[in-house]
This record gives C-alpha cells, sequence and structure tokens, in this order.
C-alpha cells in the first residue's frame, strides 16, 4: 500500500471507475452496503475488472480521516497537471475559456468545493501555486464529489509568470479584492478569463494581484465583510456563466 493512495466516499470512487478505471486497485465495500448505488458502482468496478473486497466499517474508520460511507478505493497516486501543459489545455477549448487560479487556498476543504464549482460551471481548469496551497488528496476528493477526477488542477512553480503566459494567449485576469472600486456584477466576463480567488483572510498576494488586468469585489449587504473562499468563487463563476449564457447540456 506504500505506493496507493487511498480514496473514499462514493462520488470521488465512482467518477475514479468512470473516467480513470487504470487507476483502481481495490475497491473496499463496508459490510452490510448493497443499496442500489453501491451495485452501481460494483457493475463500474466488474466492467474495469478491478477487485471488490468487503471489510468491518470500523477498520476503515482507522484507513482514513473523513466520512467514508463505507466505500474505500486503492488507487495509483494522483496526478496534478504542470504548468507545460497551460497551452495544451487552452488549445483544446472552443470558444472564450474560463479558468479559476487560487492564489494559496490551504483548506482541502476549501480547494475540493472550489474545483466541484469550477466543473459545475465550465471552467476549463483550476491553477494553484505548488507552494503554499492544499494538494489533491483524498479529502479533497471526496468534497469535490467527482470533479476533482475531470477538471484539470494545474499546479504551477511561479503563479506571476503563468498569469503572463495566459496574458500572453489573450486570456483576461480578474483579480477579487474587497477594497476594488468596481462590483464583480459590472464586469464583462464573457471573454477569456482567468478570476483569481485570493487565500482564506489573506487574500491576494502583492506580486499576482499587480497582474491582474481587473480587480473586482463582491457587494456586502449585511454586516459581515467577507465571504468563505469557497462561497465566493461560486457566486463569481457562476456570474461567468450567467453572463456566457445558458449552460450547455452534458453528454
Amino acid at each position: 500500500m506504500s505506493d496507493l493512495e487511498r480514496i473514499y466516499g462514493l462520488h470521488a470512487v465512482e467518477a475514479l471507475l468512470r473516467h480513470h478505471p487504470k487507476r483502481v486497485k481495490q475497491v473496499w465495500l463496508a459490510e452490510g452496503r448493497g443499496d442500489p448505488r453501491v451495485q452501481r458502482l460494483v457493475e463500474l468496478a466488474g466492467q474495469a475488472r478491478v477487485r471488490v473486497g468487503q471489510c468491518e466499517r470500523r477498520e476503515m474508520d482507522a484507513w482514513v480521516e473523513g466520512v467514508h460511507q463505507g466505500i474505500v478505493a486503492e488507487v495509483s497516486p494522483s496526478q496534478v497537471w504542470g504548468e507545460a501543459m497551460l497551452d495544451e489545455l487552452l488549445d483544446r477549448v472552443e470558444g472564450a475559456p474560463l479558468l479559476l487560479v487560487l492564489d494559496g487556498v490551504t483548506d482541502p476543504h476549501n480547494l475540493g468545493a472550489c474545483l466541484r464549482t469550477a466543473d459545475a460551471a465550465g471552467a476549463v481548469a483550476v491553477i494553484v501555486p505548488k507552494d503554499k496551497s492544499a494538494t489533491l488528496n483524498a479529502t479533497v476528493r471526496k468534497v469535490a464529489c467527482g470533479a476533482a477526477e475531470v477538471i484539470p488542477l494545474v499546479a504551477v512553480t511561479n503563479l506571476a509568470r503563468s498569469l503572463e503566459k495566459l496574458q500572453q494567449r489573450g486570456v483576461w485576469i480578474v483579480g477579487t479584492a474587497g477594497e476594488a472600486e468596481q462590483e464583480l456584477y459590472a464586469q464583462d466576463l464573457t471573454g477569456p478569463i482567468a478570476l483569481v480567488m485570493g487565500a482564506e483572510g489573506k487574500g491576494m498576494r502583492r506580486l499576482t494581484r499587480e497582474h491582474c488586468d481587473y480587480l473586482v469585489r463582491l457587494p456586502m449587504a449585511g454586516s459581515v465583510s467577507s465571504l468563505n473562499v469557497s462561497v465566493a468563487t461560486g457566486i463569481c463563476l457562476f456570474e461567468a456563466l450567467r453572463q456566457r449564457g445558458a449552460a450547455k447540456p452534458r453528454s
């Protein structure tokens, strides 16, 4: 098991079996789980020729930290995209790309929620710095509910340099900052856009801010001064989706 990861939760394991079945080496079910949703997962495992075993729930509790739902998979290590792959990603896109950039989000729950929202909003990829950022671990995958298996997570060595490369490709960089003069809803988000969200509490770093073409803020009508980064990300991404028109039906 030293060279394998443990991924848990129904959605995360099902997404792996659907999109990356060769990575899955073994699926474990807690004794007593036999509901229809689990049966579909067992069928997927069978189609991919992946072994399915049973064990006691308390044994699973010792394997992972979090709500495993009685489902754990042993898989080959996660693959994170490198910055050299950004051009390849953009070359695949038809129309104006939408990217999400997370400048130092360290909470795996927030990263997982942002991946889930980015996929739902039609983002091409999520870009993070290699240092001072949450990694693609089992908690992130569980919270992402399968999105971590379908939307590329790109880890870059130098975020400012990567933003410059995006600008050279015609992508406009839109950063979020509480002190910005312009509100999100007044910003044109219909073109090639990379939306930059800052770290929990600290916001964007100075160098990241300096590479933004525009700064926008969310209007706050209540007594709180800011929102959780994953909540703010959802608002911004779906405003971009609204401006771009109705969501395309999934194939």
